[in-house]
């Protein structure tokens, strides 16, 4: 029987491996359709796709600066990050909907790793405007990155706080 903490890991590794693939099919599926740098409409005047390189991190920043000491930097960023949930997933607490949401943060980050370490690069393609206002551009990896966080902040705000041993007088009393 494996120890208790392990216990922990499936439905987080499956929610990750869901999206890391379904992140990299939709990044081949954009390289192959979409030309570099074309905006085409899905839903004009709100959501088109458009194939770029984004060799920074959200929201392109670093993206300006040497890639001689930020492309290592990242990937090495993202391997400590990965492991700090996975060190979450197997230490603390989880219940609710934080299992999934830990597994859609790791995802998402072995989704975007990949891009970084084999490119490197990130594919983005998906692209929220209105009018002449873009959102930076996205992926599904950091779609799922947003949908774990989300995850976790509401669990946080609608699980029951811990409440200490009920038979001891609170302290100052």
């Amino acid at each position: 029987m494996p120890a208790p903490f392990l216990r922990k890991f499936p439905v987080p590794i499956v929610s990750a491996l869901l999206l890391g693939g379904a992140d990299q099919a939709t990044k081949a599926w954009a390289v192959r359709n979409l030309p570099l740098f074309e905006l085409r409409d899905v839903v004009p005047g709100f959501f088109g796709m458009v194939h770029v390189r984004n060799t920074g991190v959200a929201f392109s920043l670093l993206s300006n600066l040497d890639p001689g000491w930020v492309h290592p930097f990242l990937i090495l960023a993202t391997v400590l990050s990965m492991g700090a949930v996975l060190a979450y997933i197997a230490y603390l607490p989880s219940s609710g909907s934080t299992p999934v949401g830990l597994g859609l943060i790791l995802g998402g980050a072995i989704g975007n790793l990949i891009d970084r370490a084999r490119l490197g690069y990130v594919v983005d393609f998906l692209d929220l405007y209105w009018r002449d206002h873009h959102w930076p551009t996205f992926n599904v990896a950091d779609v799922g990155i947003t949908v774990g966080v989300v995850l976790l902040l509401i669990d946080m705000v609608i699980s029951p706080k811990e409440t200490g041993d009920a038979s001891r007088p609170a302290a100052g009393r």
